[in-house]
């Protein structure tokens, strides 16, 4: 479509109108859209993939019903909407129980409750340090030190670090690339070790653990997980790394 303007001949009732020359002027250009960041998942480590995700909503049935819905509800709207999204995805809801009365924000009563590992040792940080060690396993992550049967463990620092890495991420299998990627994350590319070293060292590891070498278990062909055992004891505090990935 022509932007030309045109001026008919004036009339004699108009004659102070005057003619102008012929304007072409560009079309209107709209602005683009703002499109909003996608959401990112932080660092995945090198052989995994996420396969979904945990929503940890923090609302109480008294609060839910001043609201005037209830949880039930809630949960049905949200996999309506999610049906609607991705019709493809399952979804699995539980509620998540405390001792009546219990203090702290809800959604982190949530998470507690629902044994997140962050969760966990962000709040066991302020927990008092019994310094009596007894029979069993200790393993204080906040100072970093491993006692056996009451006796610290000669632990190098890297044996230190694997053993860490893994109870961190308890009960789930760790692959030998990944414990290579995080474990030597800031080492120069010639430091970097092969895959079998982490052999090496959850050998060593496992020689100092004694007779309870096992709570470092092999998954063959893939890697390895902390199992704990009821005589392990895992401390928490100040420093704790955190195993979120999101």
């Amino acid at each position: 479509m022509s932007n030309t303007a045109l001026l008919t001949r004036p009339s004699t009732t108009a004659r102070h109108l005057h003619a102008i020359e012929d304007i072409t002027t560009a079309a209107p250009v709209a602005p683009a859209p703002v499109v909003p960041d996608a959401p990112t998942t932080g660092a995945i480590p090198v052989g995994t993939a996420p396969r979904g995700f945990a929503l940890y909503v923090g609302l109480d049935e008294i609060k839910a019903a001043v609201d005037g819905v209830s949880l039930s509800t809630i949960v049905a709207a949200l996999r309506q909407t999610l049906g609607e999204l991705a019709p493809s995805a399952e979804t699995y809801a539980t509620v998540a129980l405390a001792p009546a009365g219990a203090g702290g924000r809800d959604v982190d009563v949530v998470r507690l409750a629902l044994h997140e590992p962050s969760a966990i040792a962000r709040t066991k940080q302020d927990e008092p340090v019994d310094d009596h060690i007894e029979g069993g396993v200790t393993i204080d992550i906040s100072r970093r030190r491993v006692h056996i049967d009451g006796e610290a463990a000669a632990l190098t620092f890297k044996e230190f670090e694997l053993l860490q890495y893994l109870v961190l991420r308890e009960g789930r299998t760790i692959e030998r690339t990944e414990l290579v990627s995080s474990l030597w994350s800031h080492a120069a590319d010639e430091e970097v070790p092969g895959e079998r070293t982490i052999d090496v060292h959850v050998r060593r590891l496992r020689s100092k653990l004694g007779r309870y070498e096992d709570i470092v278990r092999t998954v063959r062909g893939i890697g390895y997980r902390f199992d704990r055992h009821a005589d392990v004891v895992i401390r928490y505090g100040h420093g704790t790394p955190s195993p979120d990935r999101f």
